[in-house]
């Protein structure tokens, strides 16, 4: 059980019992944390399944997840002495580019290929039975062999 933060599931049902007193929003490098008090103490809002606190790049969806998530519409501080929009902890993955632009590709082959069977399916010509390819193939295989022969 985490001991130094409160996750999102124990954080709601604090909110339900009324039992968080307030809370406060604190810049940091690359981003805000949230802090809940609880009584005379205070927590940070803390990642899922680990003890590390939450963190958002933008100080609108931290406001949003509080009043969105949570139900806490009011903040009673809001301190931004020590943000800073670079982020320290994050590092860009070098393959970050080639990986999208592989998903990108994927995506547009997959949308092609969607509207060629779409195409196929809507095609208004005939369509011929299995069997009739196999034997019209075996006419034409049979043509090439005896031509490959002499």
């Amino acid at each position: 059980m985490s001991t130094h933060t409160i996750d999102t599931a124990m954080a709601r049902r604090l909110v339900e019992a009324s039992a968080i007193m307030g809370a406060s929003i604190i810049g940091l490098p690359g981003g805000w944390s949230v802090m809940l008090k609880l009584g005379m103490t205070e927590k940070p809002l803390g990642v899922q399944r680990t003890d590390k606190p939450r963190t958002w790049s933008s100080l609108d969806t931290c406001m949003n997840y509080l009043k969105n998530e949570l139900h806490i519409v009011r903040v009673d501080l809001l301190d931004a002495s020590n943000y800073s929009a670079g982020d320290v902890t994050k590092s860009a993955r070098a393959d970050s580019s080639e990986r999208m632009k592989r998903a990108h590709e994927a995506a547009a082959y997959d949308k092609w290929f969607r509207a060629q069977v779409q195409d196929a399916i809507d095609d208004p010509r005939p369509s011929l039975p299995g069997h009739q390819v196999s034997a019209d193939f075996a006419v034409r295989r049979k043509a090439l062999k005896q031509a490959a022969d002499k």
